[in-house]
Order: C-alpha cells, then sequence, then structure tokens
C-alpha cells in the first residue's frame, strides 16, 4: 500500500509570507531599475547637447627649448565663448607650461596657430580640457 500526502488546496489559506516578499522585491527592483535607466538616459543627452567646445591639436613643433608652437582646431557652437586649457610637459613628466586660450569668435570652427612659452624643452603637449563661459568643462 503506498501513502498518498494530500497537499492543502492551494490558496485555500491565503499567499504565503514568501510569495509576498517576492513580489514586494520584483516591484521594488522594476521600479529602480526604470530610475536607473532614467538617470543614465538624463546623463547621456545632457553630455551629447551640452557640449559646447570642443577641441583638438592637429599639429605640434618644439621650435626651442622655451617655445613649442601648435596648431588647434576648436569647434564650438556660434554663440559660444569660453577657453581652452593646454599644458606641456618634459621629458621627466613635469610641466614646463600651462595656459588658457580664448575663443569668443562668433563661428563654429576655429583654427589657431597658438604659442606656449616653456620652462624648459617640452616633450609633449596636451589638451586638458576645453569650458564655456557658462562653467560647464568638456
Amino acid at each position: 500500500m503506498t501513502a498518498v500526502r494530500e497537499a492543502p488546496p492551494e490558496n485555500r489559506y491565503g499567499r504565503s509570507a514568501d510569495q509576498r516578499a517576492d513580489r514586494k522585491l520584483k516591484i521594488i527592483g522594476s521600479a529602480l531599475g526604470v530610475v536607473l535607466l532614467g538617470v543614465v538616459g538624463w546623463i547621456g543627452y545632457d553630455y551629447v547637447a551640452g557640449q559646447g567646445i570642443s577641441a583638438e591639436v592637429i599639429k605640434r613643433q618644439v621650435v626651442s627649448d622655451e617655445r613649442v608652437d601648435l596648431h588647434l582646431e576648436v569647434r564650438k557652437d556660434k554663440d559660444a565663448k569660453g577657453y581652452c586649457t593646454l599644458r606641456a610637459q618634459h621629458a621627466d613628466g613635469r610641466d614646463v607650461a600651462r595656459k588658457d586660450f580664448r575663443f569668443d569668435e562668433r563661428t563654429d570652427r576655429i583654427d589657431r596657430i597658438l604659442t606656449l612659452r616653456t620652462t624648459a624643452r617640452a616633450t609633449s603637449v596636451e589638451l586638458l580640457g576645453c569650458t564655456v563661459d557658462d562653467g560647464a568643462s568638456h
């Protein structure tokens, strides 16, 4: 003879505590996921839409121990005003020049040959970033 074990009828005594906890966790997890996606989307949109000035060092030439010439291409909104920060470094990694160059022209693209005066021979020139006058850095 085999013993037949009968389980209580399903849902006869209401939901178990585990089922309620699982449902709450699913709801909370879904809500947090939606909030996270919203924040990531907002940050991405703000980064792409808010880029007022961007620049690129096209070419650089070390002219002497006290001077570096470089060609900088700047792309910006036509009405944006701001500056880009450049630095030159020596072979040992110390800074030998750092300067901000302003770009207030009412055009969307600027090509400019710039000169950095250095305290020693520079081996590298780096664009640190550009800042729009309203304070947003890119």
